[in-house]
């Protein structure tokens, strides 16, 4: 294993809540990507495109921030890196037979515009997976809700009804969706780790994962802090 590999599983991985999530996303694109073009959209270093890439994807990141593409391209299994707009992707449409995106578009002034963008590149059949903030809960913590905003510039936060009825209008179909950090507790736990300067703490929080994932799956599938959702783009 490179250097920057081990550097990145930690920063991936080691985490609060990343490693199931996009683990989950993973899982919902497929094991085996041999000859699939997939894009990943606002993908900071490429880490997660770097896993499909392994899978045998002809892979491709686009983020804006050029310095954490440059450490990307030291990654094994590096995918294609380009600097690029998630709200103009330079694309032809049907370019592509995945998308996907994790805990992106409540960063962005105008996630509705960055899914027609996705929609727009993703080939008829094709599949989107992608991950949100939902935090449904936020009435219950403004403070710590403002806390979490303000540090890591959520401009929005999405459900899976919101974004079910956004891609509807772009030509996908919701085929399935799941929620992060279901219960009330869970929920405090997921803004109140985020609300901690610093890594260490999300970090060290990785050994909770296995607690919160019991609890989701004794917790109703319609509250949480995180929504993700597999969708398909019509024709094909």
């Amino acid at each position: 294993m490179r250097i920057y590999d081990a550097i990145a599983f930690v920063g991936h991985q080691v985490h609060f809540c990343r490693y199931r999530e996009a683990g989950t996303l993973l899982r919902w694109l497929g094991n085996d990507l041999r000859g699939q073009r997939v894009l990943d959209v606002a993908g900071g270093d490429g880490y997660w495109a770097a896993q499909a890439r392994k899978r045998g994807a002809h892979a491709i990141s686009i983020d804006l921030a050029r310095t954490k593409m440059n450490r990307g391209g030291q990654l094994r299994f590096a995918p294609a890196l380009l600097e690029a707009d998630a709200l103009r992707l330079p694309f032809r449409d049907a370019s592509f037979d995945r998308v996907m995106s994790i805990c992106a578009i409540e960063h962005f002034d105008d996630g509705p515009r960055s899914l027609a963008e996705m929609a727009r590149v993703l080939a008829p059949g094709g599949e989107l997976v992608m991950s949100a903030d939902a935090i449904t809960r936020a009435d219950e913590w403004p403070r710590l809700f403002d806390v979490h905003c303000t540090r890591y510039a959520v401009k929005h936060t999405y459900t899976h009804e919101r974004l079910a009825g956004l891609l509807a209008e772009r030509g996908l179909d919701l085929m399935e969706h799941t929620y992060q950090f279901r219960t009330r507790r869970a929920e405090h736990f997921y803004l109140a780790m985020a609300a901690v300067k610093g890594k260490a703490a999300p970090n060290a929080a990785a050994l909770a994962v296995p607690l919160v994932a019991v609890s989701d799956r004794r917790a109703p599938n319609d509250h949480g802090s995180v929504v993700l959702i597999r969708a398909r783009k019509r024709g094909g």
